[in-house]
């Protein structure tokens, strides 16, 4: 379970940027938190965390940085891709990260902390990329380190230095030496290619290594812009006889949601290929098959593909980071969704859920957490992130867990709005029409 990320000079935020997912101590907010326990210590996390502010703030590119990060480590290395792979071209272009008026050598820099295995992982990872869209900067890794339950496992910079490696003697692979791995990892340094996917798996330990990627890869799942996500199931090969899929879990869901047809389906090709979804249809005149996109709501289409990625996600004990989570969903079925992240009786795996929204129906005492809710405001430095449990509990500006969210975040209590009137473009506008 992811406990904190952090990053700074990455596009609009110039300043770090801090995004805790680890709980605020108030005892009046006990509730929605995973518990896990680490070597006699209770390690807390919140179960879900929605982020508001107005367009253009940097909500997306919280996001954005997560999803950098992660491509980052799974690749292991900060070389530009051949070609685009998504939406969020800063993974594949590095030279887009650095914020506008970031100085030539002034490095971008992530953190993340996270559970996994009875093991508190961190993990820092700072970049020189030169100045933004300069693609020809010849970018390097200034400073890697790797932390495990709080003790330094090793530290790149310049050389490698390893830090308390018997803390985890039980991962190292057969016949390590310290002195030997060290002098060889600092000989063989390359500084577009992370220590950690080379010479830590390779001369330290495979073990620790593989628990790392395994989370990055399969308990950190990162959306972005979620309209875009497709989802099509695999198909088992005893299935091959019949000509459609139906998923009886996900056919249940949806009919909740709303469905027009009688069930959704999905054609079996063979080829293991993306399906689209079918509408398997009753009406008087008998039955009929046709695309669900041609016969569901957008809101529907936009359900049968998310809702998937959800159920993994609880069934897995993973962090889900969605942007526009809530686009084209009613927002019963988005706060029912989030209660299920709080619910310990069916989350009993400490899935996550992170989602930036414009909805402030969300902001509910009764639904979220002050520290669950994040503002993100542009200022003249850039963007800033901060919780509602920032502004404490006393004094004029003080946030209770009895008051009306939703109403002081329209009158401008918390920040993160903006005043917005295109009356006077309409006025102008149309004076200069008359006037041709």
């Amino acid at each position: 379970m992811l406990l904190e990320f952090k990053m700074n000079n990455f596009k609009s935020f110039r300043e770090e940027m801090n995004l805790k997912m680890i709980p605020t101590p108030q005892k009046d907010l006990e509730y929605s938190i995973i518990v896990r326990e680490i070597k006699g210590k209770k390690v807390k996390a919140l179960s879900s965390t929605a982020i508001y502010g107005p367009n253009s703030a940097g909500k997306t590119n919280i996001i954005g940085g997560m999803d950098v990060l992660r491509s980052i480590i799974l690749n292991g290395n900060i070389k530009n891709k051949e070609k685009l792979t998504t939406l969020n071209t800063a993974v594949d272009r590095l030279e887009l990260i650095p914020n506008i008026n970031s100085e030539k050598n002034e490095p971008v820099s992530f953190y993340i902390k996270f559970l996994v295995q009875n093991m508190v992982i961190e993990f820092y990872l700072s970049l020189a990329l030169g100045e933004f869209i300069d693609s020809e900067y010849d970018r390097k890794i200034v400073n890697e380190e790797l932390y495990i339950n709080n003790v330094l496992i090793y530290r790149r910079e310049n050389s490698v230095e390893i830090g308390k490696i018997d803390t985890i003697n039980d991962f190292l692979i057969e016949n390590f030496e310290k002195e030997t791995a060290e002098k060889i990892s600092t000989a063989n340094l390359d500084n577009k290619e992370l220590f950690f996917n080379g010479m830590f798996k390779t001369l330290y330990s495979k073990k620790i290594f593989d628990i790392i990627y395994d989370w990055f890869k399969n308990k950190y799942r990162i959306i972005y812009h979620a309209d875009m996500i497709h989802f099509s199931p695999v198909i088992l090969s005893n299935n091959n006889k019949k000509k459609y899929y139906i998923d009886k879990t996900l056919n249940k869901a949806i009919k909740d949601f709303g469905l027009t047809s009688k069930q959704i389906a999905y054609p079996i090709n063979g080829d293991n290929e993306l399906v689209e979804p079918v509408s398997m249809i009753e009406y008087k005149n008998g039955k009929a098959i046709i695309p669900a996109e041609f016969f569901e709501s957008f809101g529907t289409i936009r359900f049968l593909n998310i809702f998937p990625v959800i159920l993994m996600t609880i069934r897995t004990g993973a962090t889900l980071v969605v942007d526009e989570f809530d686009a084209s969903i009613h927002p019963m079925a988005i706060m029912n969704i989030i209660n299920i992240f709080h619910n310990d009786e069916i989350n009993t795996k400490g899935a996550q859920l992170i989602f930036n929204t414009h909805n402030p129906i969300f902001l509910n005492n009764a639904l979220l957490r002050r520290d669950e809710i994040k503002f993100v405001e542009n200022e003249d430095k850039g963007s800033i992130l901060y919780s509602l449990s920032d502004f404490g509990t006393n004094g004029t500006k003080g946030v209770r867990n009895t008051e009306d969210y939703m109403k002081n975040y329209f009158i401008n209590k918390y920040g993160a709005i903006r005043d917005i009137d295109f009356s006077n473009i309409f006025k102008n506008d149309e004076r200069e029409e008359n006037k041709d």
